[in-house]
């Protein structure tokens, strides 16, 4: 087939054949949650072109998933809310099924598959998805394809794990260039000319009946019909493309200018805030990217020859432009290649030899405080700015970019065996924040372990070579007053 999108991002899920004679083509969004600036989105219209038939996008919501709650559930539904509307405006078949109890949908994508030519969906390379991708390419009896729409790099670029982000970032300024030219489609639906189905099989609709718009609304009332964690409520600021391509001309146009000096000091909004929107498909990175691109007036020439792994100048843009195109593209995508090669990116044993060998050299070291889960969940540490930091992250989904860091090496302190830790920031982050669960968070997570980093001296007390963080330290560099007062009391 004459595909827009690089083989390289193309995998095959089984090894069934296309069935010419189904009756639609089907794409089963469950990673990249929109209709613009996406690879698996614009492999299925090309399916659907190729073949001469309708295109049908599934795009299914779990309840049962881990750590399942009002705010996860709130923010995909408005997403949904958002591509129902974009998709009720040309040929596709949007259909978004919500399932209103745990393994209510089970047989929905297998049903919808038989008659199915192909199916495309979204490869993603962390949290549960895998794992449901694979057992579904057991049951489909059709081509299943999963599609990388993850970031500026195809994740099979890579041929290892980078253990650094100095390596990686090497590794990216000598082999990233041929793909600054490739992105998805910006606008797929305009002018898309399609046969069009113009409703599911009565079989389907009966037994998944599809959301309505008052249910993708995710009002409380809807909320509460659901059978999951409802004390991790709502937080501000909706989810959705919509919302999320408003905070990108925000940022561009108001904050980048200020990003390099203003992303590491609490209290200030220096920060993109697309990191929620990322993490759920609802915005791409090429879409980012190409906002920064037209906000520098950058060409692709500027690209300095040498790679040196340094973290500014290659790009040729201004100070504040790279350093955010080194968060979005090193160090989010530094967070895809692990989870990419290595299935046990989550796992203790994937830190580094020597953060496991200083690690275990300590894990009998006393600890100056020790707080169990519940205790640190609800912020009632003797350490203010880590409480406010908690505070945060259960108000707000989000903890201040570098207080994050701080927040996690505290834990290390806190707990009695690093293992223990790496469980509790682990469950901490993706109870309560909108970004957790993704690669990205994962990254963060283990970092405060030593995964990406080196061994520092003097060798302390609990942490041995591991890097050292201190909330005294932290507020000699900052005014953390304010933060502190904004976020003090009960979480």
């Amino acid at each position: 087939m004459d595909s827009s999108v690089p083989a390289l991002r193309v995998r095959k899920g089984n090894r069934a054949p296309v069935n010419a004679g189904g009756r639609f083509v089907l794409y089963w969004m469950i990673a990249h949650r929109r209709a613009r600036w996406n690879y698996s989105l614009d492999r299925a219209i090309d399916w659907a072109r190729e073949l001469g038939r309708p295109l049908v996008v599934l795009e299914a919501l779990r309840c049962g998933y881990d750590w399942a709650s009002s705010r996860l559930h709130w923010f995909i539904l408005r997403g949904m809310g958002d591509n129902e509307e974009r998709f009720s405006r040309g040929p596709i078949l949007y259909y978004p099924y919500v399932e209103p109890a745990i393994n209510a949908g089970k047989g929905l994508l297998e049903t919808l598959s038989r008659d199915a030519c192909v199916v495309v969906t979204d490869d993603f390379p962390a949290f549960f998805i895998p794992s449901m991708i694979e057992a579904a390419s057991r049951k489909i009896r059709v081509l299943l394809e999963a599609v990388d729409s993850n970031g500026i790099l195809p994740m099979a670029a890579a041929d290892r794990a980078f253990p650094t982000a100095h390596a990686f970032r090497r590794f990216l300024q000598k082999s990233l260039p041929p793909f600054l030219t490739e992105h998805p489609r910006a606008f797929p639906l305009r002018g898309l000319r399609l046969p069009r189905l113009e409703a599911m099989p009565g079989n389907v609709r009966d037994r998944w009946p599809a959301a309505d718009r008052d249910r993708l609304k995710g009002g409380a009332k809807v909320l509460a019909e659901f059978p999951f964690d409802h004390q991790v409520g709502i937080v501000p600021g909706e989810g959705g493309a919509r919302t999320g391509e408003g905070r990108l001309r925000l940022f561009v146009e108001n904050r980048l200018s200020l990003y390099e000096r203003d992303r590491n000091l609490p209290g200030v909004e220096g920060a993109s805030g697309l990191s929620p929107y990322l993490h759920f498909g609802h915005i791409a990175s090429h879409q980012i990217f190409h906002a920064i691109m037209e906000k520098e007036d950058w060409f692709f020439d500027r690209i300095s020859g040498r790679a040196t792994g340094s973290r500014s100048g290659w790009w040729g843009m201004s100070g504040p432009a790279e350093a955010f195109l080194d968060q979005l593209v090193t160090w989010r995508e530094l967070g895809f290649n692990m989870c990419w090669q290595r299935r046990d990116y989550d796992q203790y044993e994937s830190l580094p030899s020597w953060a496991l060998k200083t690690l275990a050299d300590h894990e009998r070291d006393k600890r100056p405080y020790l707080y169990p889960l519940e205790t640190l969940a609800s912020a009632q540490t003797h350490n203010p700015l880590w409480n406010a930091a908690q505070t945060q992250l259960v108000r707000e989904g989000r903890i201040h970019n570098y207080l994050r860091m701080l927040w996690g090496k505290k834990i290390l302190e806190w707990t009695p065996h690093p293992r223990e830790a790496l469980h509790i920031m682990i469950q901490l982050n993706n109870r309560y924040a909108l970004d957790g669960r993704d690669p990205n968070s994962y990254s963060g997570i283990f970092w405060t372990l030593g995964r990406y980093d080196r061994a520092w001296g003097p060798e302390r007390s609990v942490f041995g070579k591991i890097r050292y963080m201190s909330s005294k330290n932290t507020a000699r560099k900052f005014n953390v007053g304010p933060y502190i007062k904004k976020y003090s009391g009960d979480a």
